[in-house]
């Protein structure tokens, strides 16, 4: 399926990663596919640990859903902190948030040990109150990630001017938060993992048998101790997607602003949904992205052009001063699970063929969580926090 459409940025910055020609072992220790940023920190883990990996991508490295993704890296999440408690439990969401703070620091500490740029730059958040209606859950929410430590400031209408060029009720400031160029960072990951990888190779089928795993694809058959499934929003290889929707998002690069952005270029983002999301280049662009809709294909050129422009307006009501030309303008596909967390584990009855589905916002943060939690099984040990994002929990995938 088509993933993409319109004239996407991140694919501009960066030459094609040049992936050596090789011919596949049968067997390996992982196979993994998928050959975007989930796949990218499976790969990179496993290698590290010593593992013979084999990533496997019908496309290009990064050529999917990685060259749409806009780069915030956030742990707070598209379901703020007390909502998440009233559905799953406070001990449970306050678990789960640790788990995405932890995830942005190995994102970070990762970041500088790679041996290309990536455009790693750690920022701060500010996450605003769309309507005065929304400053209560604020407060709320802030008053329940202040209870269980973590790094967060109130700003109400006076303290949020003084620190940004626009004004609202109310606001969160958070730290530990990012930006990167999702493309550069996944190349290199695939660069510094060194492992086997196959490029415009379908695969088409998997079997979970007495002691291995079979890969059929269309370049041959391959056989694995363990297989991750790393494919995004692509229709699963085996089994049917329940308990998540793909939708569709807009997003608009502008030309460089010959002018001093906000304070420490922090993200931003709103508590109505769909939110809008910005954040700021390193050549001093604006990302501006949002205006979700429930269509699981990526928009026409028309639908894109459109969107673009209510984009702007939006961002122009945010920023008068500035002068905001589209420079790039696209639309692609992306998934929610339907409480807001992400699908990490084994298929509960296909043995040693795990998951890494990192639905939502936050999908980056999702995948370095993943990397990890699946790096745990494969050693035959249960990661802290598994329960909540069991596959098995709304029937993800069966």
């Amino acid at each position: 399926m088509n993933l993409t459409n319109g004239h996407l940025f991140w694919p501009t910055t960066t030459a094609p990663l040049t992936v050596p020609k090789i011919k596949p072992k049968a067997h390996y220790d992982v196979i993994i596919i998928g050959a975007g940023m989930s796949g990218a920190l499976c790969a990179y883990e496993l290698t590290k640990q010593g593992y013979d990996v084999l990533s496997i991508d019908k496309r290009h490295i990064a050529e999917g859903s990685t060259s749409a993704n806009t780069g915030l890296l956030q742990y707070s999440n598209d379901i703020m902190l007390v909502d998440l408690a009233e559905q799953i439990g406070e001990e449970d969401a306050v678990l789960f948030y640790r788990l995405c703070e932890q995830a942005m620091q190995d994102l970070t500490t990762l970041a500088t040990s790679l041996s290309r740029n990536t455009d790693y730059i750690e920022r701060p958040s500010i996450y605003y109150a769309s309507t005065a209606e929304d400053v209560p859950r604020l407060q709320k929410n802030y008053t329940l990630l202040k209870k269980h430590g973590f790094e967060v400031a109130y700003l109400d209408r006076q303290a949020l001017a003084n620190e940004m060029p626009f004004k609202k009720e109310a606001a969160l400031k958070t730290y530990g938060d990012a930006e990167v160029n999702p493309v550069k960072f996944v190349q290199a990951l695939f660069s510094d993992a060194k492992h086997d990888i196959v490029e415009e190779c379908e695969v088409t089928a998997t079997y979970s048998e007495e002691t291995q795993v079979r890969v059929e694809t269309s370049k041959g058959t391959f056989h694995a101790k363990h297989v991750i499934h790393t494919t995004g929003y692509e229709t699963p290889v085996v089994g049917k997607r329940i308990g998540a929707a793909i939708h569709r998002s807009y997003v608009v690069v502008t030309e460089p602003i010959n002018e001093q952005l906000w304070q420490d270029d922090a993200l931003i983002w709103e508590t109505a949904h769909p939110y809008l999301y910005i954040r700021t280049t390193v050549d001093n662009r604006l990302i501006i992205g949002g205006l979700d809709e429930d269509i699981a294909v990526p928009p026409t050129d028309k639908a894109i052009q459109q969107h673009a422009e209510k984009l702007l307006k939006e961002a122009r009501e945010l920023f008068p001063s500035y002068d905001l030309k589209a420079a790039y303008a696209y639309g692609a596909t992306f998934g929610e699970s339907y409480d807001n967390l992400p699908f990490i584990g084994e298929h509960p009855t296909k043995k040693r063929q795990y998951y890494l589905l990192g639905y939502g916002g936050n999908g980056t943060v999702y995948s370095m969580m993943g990397a990890k939690m699946i790096t745990s099984f494969i050693k035959g040990k249960e990661p802290v926090g598994a329960h909540i994002v069991r596959l098995s929990r709304t029937n993800g995938v069966r």
